[in-house]
Formats: structure tokens, C-alpha cells, sequence
């Protein structure tokens, strides 16, 4: 009588879990799977609306075949695949050291936490307008500065060179608290009694950090080079604010690329399946992800 009891209770709960559910799956599905469908089969259509009276004309996958021969397709994924490595693996490294530098319960840590929520309130397009008036090469308070100890002002934006490379360090400006924020959110998890035995058998500050540190915030440090790297890859406001792109196409990136194709030039087939390209890409990234924090979390238990 018990047992079916329980099975009945553990059926109901699910049943309630389901209906709890019901509401956002109905709009995830309004919201983002219908139109993820209808652009879909966008994609192997050729269909521009600048041409007068077009139609959509069933194409296959000469859309998805002609990215790969797309010049500039090319060079925007090799800038966002830049980017997004260089300015992840940086946030990381450096994340990861204030997260520990913070990890001290005091009130100086407290406050420096506090100011460290700034770069991540303000919104990335008052962020990039921000910058760009900073390191414009004539009025720009940085360049000022420059010249203030002597030496000549450096065309931040301007610069084929340099331009990815500026992006990439404000973009660690903005989110390297939110990397130090979640990871030191981790470390205070810790038990105490992990730390103090790790001590008292005469570990040293690194080999406590390396043996019992890491290794027990790996999961989270994998799920925040998750969301990181997506972000990255998914980077628009900043740049377009920027640079737009250029100089040339030195910070062209995928989203930008995906935007002009569909909004400048009103290649809307095209643009559809780089969309989709983009999405079963950062698909496949986020399930590695998760797949490398599940082995983590084995070893680990």
C-alpha cells in the first residue's frame, strides 16, 4: 500500500513538473523554435527583397556550400574565432586571480566586489560609445594622457593592427568581474575543513590553490567558459558601436557579417543560413562544454 502510494505521489510530481513547465515551453516556442523554423527553411531558398517582386526559390544547400567560398564569411569566423579564445582565456586567467584575492572575508573585499559590478551595469552599447570617445586618436582622454609622458598618439580604432586587440581588452574591461564574481561565489563554497587539512599536512598556498582549489571549482570555472565563449561568439553591440567592422573587415565578426548580409543587403536566404550555421556551431560548443563539466564532476565524485 505504501509502495503504490509513493509511485502515485512520484507520478503526480511529475505531472505537476510538467504543467509548471508547460507555460515557458509554449513560449520558447512562440518566441524563438518558430522562428528558428521559418528560417530554416529560409535558408535553402535564394530570396533577396532589394530585387523588386522576389520570391523565394528552393535552392538546397547551395547556401550552406557557398559560405565556405565567401571571402569575407571566412575572415569574420577566423576574427571571431580569435577573439573569442583570446578574450575568454584572458577573463579566465585573470578572473580566476581576483576571485582568490577576494576570497577574504573582509570588509575591503566586500567593497572592492561592489565596484566590481560597474563595467558589468552598464550596457554594452553606452560601454562601446564610452570607449570609442576615450580612444579617439584626437580628442580622446587616453591619447592625452599618452602624450602627457611623451609619447604619440596611437589610432586605437584606426588601426588594422591593433583594432582587434582594443575590442578584445574591453571586452575583458566589462566581463572580468563577472568571470571573478561567479568563480569567488564558488571558492566560499568550500569547505573550510578542506582548506585547514590541506595545511595542517604542510600544503603551500599554490599547492593548496592547484590540489583542492581548482580542481573543486573546475565545474563551475567550465560552465562560466561556457557562457563566456558563447557571448563572445555572439558579440554585436560593442563593435558595432565601434568600428562596424573595420577597419577594412579587421573586426568584421559573425553576427555583424550575419547582420549585414540580412539587413544591408537584404540577402535574406543567405543570411538565414549563416544563422543557422552559427547556431548548430555555438550547439555543438555549449554540449562540449557541458560534456567536459559531467566528466569533471565524475572525477571528482
Amino acid at each position: 500500500m505504501l509502495i503504490s502510494r509513493h509511485v502515485y505521489q512520484t507520478r503526480m510530481d511529475k505531472v505537476y513538473s510538467w504543467l509548471f513547465v508547460l507555460p515557458v515551453a509554449a513560449v520558447l516556442m512562440i518566441a524563438a523554435f518558430i522562428p528558428l523554423g521559418y528560417g530554416l527553411v529560409l535558408s535553402v531558398h535564394r530570396y533577396k527583397l532589394n530585387i523588386a517582386a522576389s520570391r523565394p526559390v528552393f535552392i538546397g544547400l547551395q547556401n550552406y556550400i557557398g559560405m565556405f567560398t565567401d571571402e569575407l564569411f571566412l575572415k569574420s569566423l577566423s576574427n571571431n574565432v580569435f577573439f573569442a579564445v583570446l578574450s575568454v582565456s584572458a577573463e579566465l586567467i585573470v578572473g580566476v586571480i581576483v576571485a582568490m584575492m577576494l576570497s577574504d572575508d573582509n570588509r575591503m573585499s566586500r567593497l572592492l566586489i561592489t565596484f566590481l559590478m560597474v563595467p558589468m551595469i552598464i550596457a554594452p552599447v553606452a560601454s562601446g560609445t564610452l570607449w570609442r570617445m576615450m580612444l579617439d586618436r584626437t580628442y580622446g582622454i587616453i591619447n592625452y594622457l599618452l602624450t602627457l609622458i611623451g609619447l604619440q598618439p596611437v589610432s586605437w580604432l584606426g588601426d588594422y593592427r591593433i583594432a582587434i586587440y582594443t575590442i578584445i581588452l574591453i571586452d575583458c574591461w566589462q566581463f572580468i568581474p563577472f568571470v571573478a564574481i561567479l568563480v569567488l561565489s564558488s571558492i566560499k563554497s568550500i569547505p573550510t575543513s578542506f582548506l585547514d587539512a590541506a595545511r595542517v599536512d604542510g600544503a603551500s598556498p599554490w599547492q593548496v590553490f592547484t590540489k583542492v582549489v581548482l580542481p573543486i571549482t573546475s565545474p563551475v570555472i567550465i560552465i562560466v567558459a561556457m557562457i563566456r565563449f558563447i557571448d563572445a561568439f555572439k558579440i554585436f553591440d560593442v563593435v558595432f558601436v565601434m568600428t562596424q567592422g573595420g577597419p577594412g573587415n579587421a573586426t568584421e565578426m559573425l553576427p555583424t557579417y550575419i547582420y549585414r548580409q540580412g539587413i544591408k543587403f537584404l540577402d535574406v536566404g543567405y543570411s538565414s543560413a549563416t544563422a543557422i550555421m552559427f547556431i548548430l556551431v555555438m550547439s555543438l560548443v555549449a554540449w562540449g562544454f557541458i560534456r567536459l563539466r559531467n566528466s569533471q564532476l565524475r572525477r571528482l565524485g
